[in-house]
């Protein structure tokens, strides 16, 4: 079993009520209803620092005292760091998300997985087992940086061969950084599936004060937020290839924690769609009056981007992709596939009646209905069963790409916890986002390359000098950003494919500038989130319209920039990140979406191969490595 140590007390299901997907707190009713029940979990807020290392300058004494304090919580967070195991089986089970009855990907027979939850420092050993019958499996632990482990990413074709029917592999890392992180499947079109789920990560005990979380709440709930289809990811699959394409298409169904409810399910019939199964029922969070909670948010969509709201309750956000955020408040939050928020609410509104839990597509033009789940008060009069007396929130207006801009340029570093980034940057790679056709198929490309994966994982083959593994000739590093009409319809002639990577010089400091244009359709341009493997990076600013890197990056923010490794590019717009070359080994960098991924929007870094150590025999096995043959 997975060892747990929290401080804050977790949700869990009272017995009554598990077949109603009730989020209880783990408190008893008695301790919920006393004045000191958190007193013992509840963290204490912290000041922001007064001064830093120059503060003690002429105070060898104090200065002295600080560094010993400092060295004694390294070693202490060292002697407490344990291993957290756990022991998955991935299988394909039936399952009833929406209620409507589909073949799923599951861990341990659920969907989605169970949450791995862990303190700062602590090792992580998953076992995973691969029991589907006719397909491979990746997992990708979203947001762990794999500092010395990068062979552990789990990106299939990037750091490792995939784990094949029948085998076992285990993904062995530590989680050096608290805060709120998911895992997802890494192969083709698997996640959208079913495999996936979050990733706690606690600060530890005595923590400093560059750690230690800068706000104070009583207890915590975890939602992860999803998108569902009825086909199968083959089918989709194959609809993404096929000539002409076959879209995904909207979304059927909107899930919070797994759960949501079809629109349509009595059309369907009661074989395929059960509108009473337990799978299905609305998850109800449970709060006790007067009393502050963390929401840890996380976005697992294939294809959505996202607006999350709690009827009635301000959200003040805190906390993103593990990173302290300059705390403001919001009605509702905009999120995009791959990112992470923490969100405090205060349990303040009449707790005689029950609120809902909404989430609704923005930037595209929504097909799907609301998801929702229940927000209910502990000790009300209401029954945490009782439907909300008003109607689900509905959200922003879907392309109000203004109201979303500035919301990610009001996400920005918490004063005392700003990690300054370096003043330049030593390289600068522009990046263009657009849609092409190659060979009569439709693609995504970057700089009018569209990415595929190598059947030799790159780390393999840069590690071990495999040649003939990729295409050595890198992808280029910029456009024609002078001339190129972002808001037009571009025939991109000269479009192609390849697995060729960038190479980047260990310890440099790497601008990279993502610019969003017009796809194949007029007037047609989409939000896309980009994540980062291995890394954190610096966001530096965000624009509308076609970045000049003569003028632009004199408005970048270098005071007190978000930390991320997710960032969504808006329509029409541009997204300027920077980061340290620092972690060596072979990192994806690609759009979140599952669809615009397979179709080629992505690239791949290398850093550092030569300070990579011994490889693992267990990562090897496919294309050339290991004496191989694909």
């Amino acid at each position: 079993m997975p060892q747990e140590r929290e401080r804050h007390p977790e949700p869990s299901s009272k017995p009554e009520d598990s077949d109603l997907g009730v989020t209880w707190s783990s408190l008893s009713a008695d301790d919920e209803c006393s004045d000191d029940a958190f007193t013992n979990s509840k963290p204490a807020r912290r000041s922001a620092r007064s001064g830093g290392a120059m503060a003690l300058v002429g105070q060898p004494q104090l200065l002295l005292c600080c560094l010993f304090l400092v060295s004694a919580w390294a070693l202490a967070a060292v002697a407490q760091a344990k291993t957290v195991h756990e022991k998955w089986d991935i299988s394909d089970q039936f399952a009833y998300p929406d209620c409507v009855r589909k073949l799923a990907v599951t861990i341990n027979g659920h969907t989605p997985g169970p949450t791995i939850r862990a303190v700062q420092g602590d090792t992580v050993v998953v076992t995973v087992k691969n029991s589907l019958l006719t397909e491979n499996v990746a997992i990708h632990w979203h947001g762990i940086r794999q500092i010395g482990t990068p062979w552990a990413d789990g990106t299939e074709g990037v750091t490792q061969c995939p784990i094949l029917p029948g085998d076992t592999f285990v993904y062995t890392f530590v989680v050096d950084r608290p805060g709120t992180y998911m895992y997802h499947a890494h192969y083709g079109m698997q996640r959208s599936a079913g495999l996936n789920g979050m990733i706690i990560v606690s600060v530890p005990p005595g923590a400093g004060p560059d750690v230690a979380e800068p706000f104070a709440y009583d207890g915590e709930h975890e939602v992860l937020l999803n998108d569902w289809w009825h086909k199968s990811t083959y089918e989709q699959a194959a609809g993404l290839a096929a000539v002409p394409i076959v879209w995904v298409g909207e979304p059927q169904s909107l899930l919070i924690n797994g759960r949501g409810r079809f629109v349509n399910c009595s059309a369907l019939g009661p074989a395929s769609c059960n509108a009473t199964h337990p799978e299905c029922s609305t998850p109800v969070f449970a709060v006790v009056p007067g009393r502050t909670y963390r929401f840890r948010i996380g976005s697992m969509t294939s294809l959505s981007a996202l607006n999350f709201e709690i009827e009635g309750h301000p959200m003040t956000v805190v906390e993103t992709d593990g990173h302290y955020v300059k705390p403001f408040v919001v009605k509702n939050l905009n999120i995009y596939s791959g990112e992470t928020y923490s969100v405090l609410i205060t349990a303040d509104q009449d707790p005689n009646r029950n609120y809902w839990l909404a989430s609704n597509v923005v930037s595209r033009k929504p097909g799907t209905l609301t998801g929702t789940a229940v927000l209910a008060y502990y000790g009300g009069r209401s029954s945490p069963r009782d439907v909300p007396p008003t109607t689900p929130p509905t959200g922003p207006v879907w392309n109000d790409t203004t109201y979303r801009i500035n919301q990610s340029i009001a996400t920005v570093a918490h004063p005392a916890h700003v990690y300054a980034p370096p003043p330049s940057s030593d390289r600068t790679i522009l990046l263009l986002n657009s849609q092409n056709r190659i060979d009569g198929r439709t693609k995504w490309a970057i700089n009018n390359v569209s990415f595929t994966l190598p059947h030799t994982p790159y780390l393999v083959a840069l590690k071990d000098r495999l040649q003939g593994t990729f295409d050595p000739r890198p992808p280029p590093e910029t456009y024609n950003h002078t001339a190129y009409d972002v808001y037009g319809v571009q025939p991109n002639p000269n479009a192609t494919t390849s697995d060729g990577l960038y190479r980047l010089a260990f310890g440099s400091v790497v601008d990279v500038v993502l610019q969003n244009a017009n796809m194949l359709a007029a007037n047609n341009s989409e939000t896309h989130p980009w994540h980062l493997h291995g890394h954190d990076f610096w966001v530096l600013g965000y624009g509308v319209g076609r970045f000049d890197p003569a003028v632009h990056p004199a408005t970048y923010n270098l005071r007190d920039p978000i930390l991320k490794n997710t960032v969504a590019v808006h329509p029409y717009g541009w997204t300027a990140l920077r980061w340290r070359a620092d972690n060596p080994g072979v990192w994806a960098f690609h759009c979140h979406i599952e669809a615009h991924f397979f179709m080629g929007m992505g690239i791949v870094f290398e850093e550092g191969i030569e300070r990579v150590g011994k490889l693992p025999q267990e990562i090897m096995g496919c294309g050339s490595s290991n004496g191989g043959h694909h």
